[in-house]
């Protein structure tokens, strides 16, 4: 069929379809966890993507995903989590999918390959110097991720691409490429399987480092969070009184005096005199809470 190893055919898929139940999804199975076992092989260059991506968002710029297909959908998963869980805000993420929104409802293979498209959506964000681009493809070598690339590098952008095949195209183009060699899909060619699984791990792995250099992780709390839901609300209470060493109590009236948002609480719970004084103390520590809870003590 081809070289490339996302369109390789499985050697345990001969006969597939007159195996067993039972020995199919056990086949499936080996096949998800042989593909997420690939990505450690790809640490060092995920944590350059994550300091890459991490810099923009200090400097003010913006996080930009751009993919299709299968990848676009791992992509989007990412994007749309990162302001719930680490308070991000969502004018600072951006996600260019072939085939736009439309794609969502009906994904169609056609705009994969429209490298026009492409480049348009990704001119219409006036990029610049201070934003980071990550482009996601199995192949490494799909046309609309690989434009939307070319026009973030002109536009002075840094640049990360993520893809499965060893030598991809894609990673010439990119400041930090992270390659997740992952064995033959089952069925064959199938990179929602094996190719989506590493990508999303990579991705899981790229933006959480990225939050953690940024200040959003305290001890394993996510202490950035945006408490939107009931759930949240409880979440949020727990961590303040969990890391500031103080009963529910003082840590939701420490959450009141905060507006709700977890760091400022933190530091009011632990002896900050109001919400005015730990946004300073915050500021001066650049949002990094262990930082600034040496300085309050």
């Amino acid at each position: 069929m081809t070289d490339r190893q996302t369109e390789a055919r499985h050697p345990q898929a001969i006969g597939l379809d007159l195996k067993p139940d039972a020995d199919i999804l056990s086949l499936l199975a080996s096949g998800q966890a042989a593909a997420a076992q690939c990505v450690a092989t790809a640490t060092p260059a995920i944590a350059d993507g994550a300091k890459l991506a991490a810099d923009a968002l200090r400097r003010g710029g913006r996080l930009v995903y751009a993919a299709a297909g299968s990848s676009g959908l791992m992509a989007l998963a990412d994007a749309l989590e990162l302001p719930g869980t680490y308070g991000i805000e969502r004018d600072r993420i951006e996600v260019l999918l072939a085939g736009g929104a439309e794609a969502l409802r009906d994904m169609r293979g056609g705009p994969e390959d429209d490298g026009q498209a492409a480049a348009q959506d990704t001119k219409a964000l006036n990029l610049g110097p201070d934003d980071c681009l990550i482009a996601v493809t199995a192949s490494g070598q799909t046309p609309y991720p690989l434009a939307a690339v070319d026009v973030a590098r002109a536009a002075g952008a840094r640049t990360i691409g993520i893809a499965n095949n060893a030598g991809a195209p894609l990673f010439a183009r990119v400041d930090v490429a992270i390659c997740l060699p992952t064995p033959a899909e089952v069925i064959a060619g199938s990179t929602r399987m094996g190719a989506g699984t590493a990508q999303k791990i990579a991705l899981n792995m790229l933006s959480t480092l990225m939050a953690i250099h940024l200040g959003h992780v305290h001890d394993g709390y996510m202490v950035n969070v945006v408490a939107d839901n009931e759930k949240l609300r409880g979440r949020s209470c727990g961590i303040v009184a969990a890391i500031a060493g103080v009963e529910e109590a003082v840590a939701r009236a420490a959450l009141d005096a905060s507006a709700g948002a977890v760091k400022p609480a933190v530091l009011i719970a632990r002896g900050a005199p109001d919400a005015e004084t730990a946004l300073r103390i915050l500021s001066r520590n650049d949002g990094h809470l262990r930082r600034c809870l040496a300085d309050l003590n």
